[in-house]
C-alpha cells in the first residue's frame, strides 16, 4: 500500500453522532470483520468499487462500447457486468453521459484531508467538537491515520478513533498516543457467536481493549443492540462483567439497530445479511441500560 495515499470513502461534516459535539468524519475504507449488520458496506473492501444506479441508465449502450475489457452487456435491455472481467479501469465513470456509475471512494493525500478538516476548525472552537476517523475499519491503514491524528494534533483539534480494535497491539497502542477518544465497537462476548456474526474471534479485541483501558485515553464502549444476536441478559450480562473489570475513563453507548442500509447493498449487488433483523425495542435498550448501570457502569444518553 502506498503510504502517501489514503483511501477514503467519505468526509461528512457537521456530524454530531461520531462522538461528543460537533465534529467531521473521515471514512476510511477496508474492514477485517464482516458483520451481520454493516451499515457502511461501502467501507468493507479496501479497493474502490463501482457502484451501479441502474435507474438512471438511458440504455444509450456508450459504457459498453468503451469497456475495453468488455464486462459491459446489455442482456434484456438491462446492463450487466462480468466480475470476472471488470479490471476497475474507471473508464465507464467518463464514459457513461447519465452518470450510472459511482465509485465507492477515493485516494487522497494526508494534505489534503487535513485541508478539508481545517475548515471546519471554527465549529470546533465553537462547539468544542473535533475529527472523527471512522470507517470501515481505520486501523487497517495505520501508517496514514497516525500522520492524520499527528497534523490534527499539530492544529489542537480532539482526535477521536471508531474502531473494533482488531488490529496488533503495537498498532493499537501507537494510535492511542496520538488521540484522545477512542470509540470501540463490542458486539458480542461469546467467541464462537463473535465468529459467526463478524467473521473474526474476539480475543484479539478484548485483550487490546483491556490494554487500551491502562492508557489513559478516554474510552466510549458502543454496543449494537441486534435483536436475536446480541441485544439478550445473557451477553449484556457478561460485556458488563469484562467492562467493570477495565480501568480509565469508560462510559457505554447502546446503539439501536436499524435496517437504513438496505439500499446500499442493493446499489453494491450485495447481499445484506441484516436483512431480516427486525429494528431494536425500545423496552429492551431499556431494560439493557438497566442491567449495565447495575454493574456501576456509566451508560450515555
Amino acid at each position: 500500500m502506498n503510504e502517501e495515499l489514503v483511501t477514503i470513502f467519505s468526509i461528512k461534516h457537521y456530524a454530531i453522532h461520531d462522538g461528543p459535539d460537533i465534529r467531521t468524519t473521515v471514512f476510511l475504507k477496508g474492514c477485517p470483520l464482516s458483520c451481520w449488520w454493516c451499515h457502511n458496506p461501502e467501507g468493507l473492501n479496501h479497493r474502490i468499487e463501482l457502484i451501479r444506479n441502474l435507474e438512471k441508465c438511458i440504455g444509450c449502450r456508450e459504457c459498453v462500447s468503451g469497456c475495453e475489457p468488455a464486462a459491459l452487456s446489455f442482456v434484456e435491455r438491462k446492463l450487466v457486468k462480468d466480475e470476472t472481467l471488470c479490471t476497475l479501469c474507471y473508464s465507464c465513470l467518463e464514459i457513461c453521459p447519465a452518470m450510472v456509475f459511482e465509485p465507492t471512494g477515493w485516494k487522497t493525500t494526508v494534505a489534503e484531508i487535513i485541508q478539508e478538516i481545517e475548515k471546519d476548525i471554527p465549529f470546533f472552537d465553537q462547539s468544542g467538537g473535533g475529527v472523527t476517523f471512522s470507517g470501515g475499519e481505520p486501523l487497517m491503514q495505520a501508517p496514514q491515520l497516525v500522520r492524520l491524528l499527528k497534523e490534527c494534533g499539530r492544529l489542537s483539534i480532539h482526535r477521536a478513533v471508531d474502531t473494533t480494535l482488531f488490529a496488533d497491539s503495537k498498532t493499537v497502542m501507537e494510535v492511542a498516543r496520538h488521540a484522545e477518544l477512542f470509540l470501540v465497537d463490542l458486539k458480542l462476548m461469546d467467541e464462537d457467536k463473535h465468529r459467526l456474526y463478524t467473521g473474526v474471534s474476539n480475543r484479539m479485541i478484548l485483550a487490546n481493549l483491556a490494554e487500551l483501558s491502562n492508557s489513559g485515553t478516554e474510552i466510549i464502549i458502543r454496543i449494537p443492540q441486534i435483536p436475536g444476536i446480541n441485544d439478550d441478559e445473557e451477553n449484556i450480562k457478561a460485556s458488563a462483567e469484562f467492562l467493570k473489570k477495565l480501568n480509565g475513563r469508560i462510559s457505554i453507548e447502546l446503539l439501536p439497530y436499524h435496517s437504513s442500509a438496505t439500499a446500499k447493498y442493493k446499489k453494491l449487488n450485495m447481499t445484506y445479511p441484516g436483512r431480516d433483523i427486525p429494528s431494536s425495542s425500545p423496552e429492551t435498550i431499556k431494560r439493557n441500560r438497566s442491567i449495565l448501570e447495575s454493574y456501576g457502569l456509566t451508560v450515555l444518553p
